[in-house]
């Protein structure tokens, strides 16, 4: 009974997670993380990617890495170089006065403050969503390449360490 249980257990992790699925879909999950978890939907990126994870049938496990390549200590400055890249290229100035604006509001916080914050910002989220998309998209495509690389030579080495035995 328990070996059983214990394989049937098994079969369904390893359902829900997909850890045999070819080398390129797997490569495929990491990156899409990496997208969305770069993306301008800040907040929703977990929900996001498992729910793409689901849709596409990818690794669940691969997927979420991916997503939380995005560390905290990143946010900030990734999405500041992001929306400046954006109103480069969008040809948008900074509003005059904003970093002192900003100072304000920082300095004084409080959860009342998040209206005149938002505010603030919001000339600039055209320029936030365009930067953090492009350099999502670019995050992505460099992702893939590492992930099918480390993936495939991980693969290798593992059949032929099965093959010396």
């Amino acid at each position: 009974m328990i070996h059983l249980t214990k394989a049937v257990l098994l079969k369904w992790l390893e359902r829900l997670l997909h850890t045999h699925d070819t080398p390129r879909r797997t490569a495929f999950a990491f990156p899409l993380g990496v997208l969305v978890g770069f993306s301008p939907l800040l907040g929703l990126h977990t929900i996001l990617c498992l729910i793409l994870a689901f849709a596409l049938d990818l690794n669940r496990v691969a997927v979420l890495v991916g997503t939380y390549m995005n560390l905290p200590w990143f946010i900030g400055p990734y999405y500041t170089v992001a929306t400046i890249l954006g109103a480069r290229l969008l040809g948008t100035g900074l509003p005059p006065g904003l970093r002192g604006q900003l100072g304000v509001v920082l300095e004084r916080w409080h959860p009342g403050e998040v209206i005149q914050l938002i505010d603030l910002l919001r000339p600039l989220i055209w320029a936030y969503t365009l930067g953090s998309t492009i350099l999502a998209a670019l995050a992505a495509i460099m992702a893939y390449q590492v992930a099918l690389a480390f993936i495939v030579a991980h693969r290798r080495r593992v059949a032929q360490s099965g093959q010396a035995t």
